[in-house]
């Protein structure tokens, strides 16, 4: 059969479905004894299932015997019957309530490693994901696992103990008529029932795609909501969304008429099958080499069977289908991070908070530089303004310092250690940032105050508020502290985001801050005073001001005129000022715009 390739690699994807399996048994590890009691349960229970049919053919004779016979045994064969249906039933049971524990927690188990795993991929990879497809893979992924373990245990391994059980059972007991017909039947109904499916899976891989590229669409039109409104594009977007669920409803046609094919032709297979192996049995009753109770037992086995056996037409299918989902998540997972941490990096040593760029190349790509040898460096607790027009790489230091990016050429040291050479972790407890675009998380304002130190009082985060003048604002709403945000903080104007960042960055207490644009939607009144906050927040702290607005960095220690990646510039306020150079154009145009 030929092997179907992905669409990314053009890897076979059998190949990666094996691997992936394997990828698996480290979450089944954890439960490996209850995993093999409920194989035993299994097991049993089949045992017990088999044992049925054998019993059924004993009541069969018994009342086929003579009548003094079938006043006794009968009922003691009935009673047998009985047990075994209630062994088979609690055994089965059994299994379901210990396995249980183990497919949850395989799945809670991925679920989270894949959550860590994005949490640790670089900036790039979340700057160019597409949400909406990543979460919907995660669901998927995360569901196909509790789906195979569910299929394999509950369905495929208890078919296989039941088919080896009743071909035993047939060869040992009857003519190889009766086992070349069942193994022929089965052989057929399974090389059919494989090669239909994988003609099908195409369909499948269609179709998740369309679902995921439909959500991210609806997702993006609705995270947008405003700016739909505002350019009436309300058509646009249903037009974009209603084209895609076009395209999926003809895949899901064709999945759905494909497999009504896979049906009927399962059926027809099962059909000559049993028909074939009812004649056998008919004509051994009546030529005296088979009794009655023979018949029924052939008949029974057959059932129990074919019938599982018809059923795993669509297990092999949902098997298959949770395969494509899970090899969503594990190519998510094998995304490796842009930036790690060097082999035995150590944390970053308690220092007075010094910022040194030496030489700083960076280039987001190889044909776009955006820092082109940046040399500064910021004193312990003095205060360094970055100025320049939109493109000129001002963001991008702060980036670098974060560490969201390591630089192309030279190096960042913090107390003259490489960051490089640091653990990430560490870095980024050392400094704070308040960023131009304030996202908060859908919950309340005192939780979003509170992430910036979560082990902080009730006392410190409402010190925090009040440092960033947003306490009384906060205690002025009908449900205080506890107000809900929303997706985002839509619920909060910008500036009021922007005061909720200050809190959260006052709150963590780093050595080092960094103002990205901190102010930039704060009304003059509110800036001035959230300015002396600042003043007073970043007296003892190196701090890096990344700004636009020049009259917020006039206090500044130093300022660095940026353009085209590159220094300009550089000193105080009234020495740029007496220089008439790019800052005093940029500060005589700003305040004839304010005129």
């Amino acid at each position: 059969m030929r092997d179907e390739l992905t669409a990314e690699t053009g890897t076979p994807a059998a190949p990666r479905d094996w691997r992936n399996l394997r990828g698996m048994l480290p979450y089944l590890w954890e439960f490996r004894g209850r995993a093999l009691f409920a194989l035993a349960c299994l097991i049993l229970s089949k045992g017990a299932n088999i044992g049925v049919p054998l019993v059924l053919k004993g009541i069969v004779d018994a009342l086929q015997g003579s009548p003094g016979q079938a006043a006794v045994l009968p009922l003691a064969l009935l009673a047998a019957y009985g047990a075994l249906k209630l062994g088979a039933s609690l055994f089965n049971e059994l299994r379901d309530v210990v396995f249980a524990r183990v497919r949850f927690r395989a799945m809670r188990r991925l679920s989270t490693r894949v959550l860590e795993h994005l949490h640790a991929l670089s900036l790039r990879f979340h700057l160019e994901r597409q949400t909406g497809a990543v979460s919907r893979d995660l669901e998927r992924g995360a569901r196909s696992v509790s789906t195979i373990l569910n299929y394999l245990v509950f369905s495929v391994l208890p078919i296989l103990v039941e088919f080896a059980l009743v071909a035993g059972i047939l060869l040992a007991r009857y003519a190889p008529v009766f086992a070349i017909v069942t193994f022929g039947t089965v052989a057929v109904y399974v090389a059919f029932t494989f090669a239909i499916t994988e003609w099908r899976m195409d369909f499948r891989h269609q179709m998740n795609r369309l679902d995921s590229t439909a959500n991210t669409q609806a997702i993006d039109s609705l995270i947008n909501y405003e700016t739909v409104k505002y350019f009436t594009n309300e058509r646009l977007e249903h037009g974009r969304y209603d084209a895609t669920l076009r395209e999926w409803e003809e895949y899901a046609v064709k999945s759905q008429s494909s497999m009504s094919l896979l049906n009927f032709g399962q059926g027809a297979i099962i059909a000559v099958g049993v028909t074939a192996i009812m004649f056998y049995a008919a004509q051994g009753v009546a030529d005296g080499s088979m009794t009655l109770g023979d018949l029924v037992l052939v008949n029974a086995f057959l059932l129990q069977l074919f019938i599982p056996l018809n059923f795993l037409g669509i297990v092999y299918r949902q098997i298959k289908y949770s395969l494509a989902d899970m090899d969503l998540v594990f190519r998510l997972l094998e995304q490796r991070p842009e930036v790690t941490d060097a082999p035995g990096a150590g944390p970053l040593l308690h220092g007075p908070g010094e910022v040194r760029f030496e030489n700083v190349r960076f280039a987001y790509q190889p044909e776009r530089v955006i820092l082109d040898g940046v040399d500064f460096t910021i004193p312990p607790g003095r205060k360094l303004a970055v100025v320049g027009h939109s493109g000129a790489g001002k963001s991008t230091l702060a980036r670098l310092l974060f560490r969201f990016y390591d630089v192309t050429a030279g190096a960042i040291l913090v107390d003259g250690q490489d960051i490089r050479h640091v653990t990430q972790a560490s870095l980024r407890e050392a400094i704070g940032v308040v960023p131009q675009d304030t996202v908060l998380f859908n919950d309340t304002i005192y939780y979003n105050i509170a992430y910036g130190r979560p082990d902080a009082t009730r006392a410190e985060v409402a010190q925090a508020a009040s440092l960033a003048h947003i306490r009384a604002f906060v205690e002025s709403l009908p449900a205080g502290w506890d107000t809900v945000v929303g997706e985002r903080g839509l619920k909060l104007s910008g500036g009021e985001k922007q005061r909720v960042a200050i809190a959260r960055a006052i709150l963590k207490r780093p050595r080092i801050l960094v103002f990205d644009e901190a102010t930039s939607s704060l009304d003059s009144r509110t800036e001035q005073a959230i300015q002396e906050t600042l003043a007073q927040v970043a007296a003892e702290r190196t701090t890096l001001v990344i700004a636009h607005r020049l009259s917020t960095v006039v206090d500044a220690d130093l300022i660095l005129v940026m353009e085209g990646g590159r220094v300009v510039e550089h000193g105080s306020h009234p020495q740029l000022l007496a220089l008439g150079g790019r800052y005093a154009g940029m500060w005589d145009l700003q305040q004839k715009e304010q005129c």
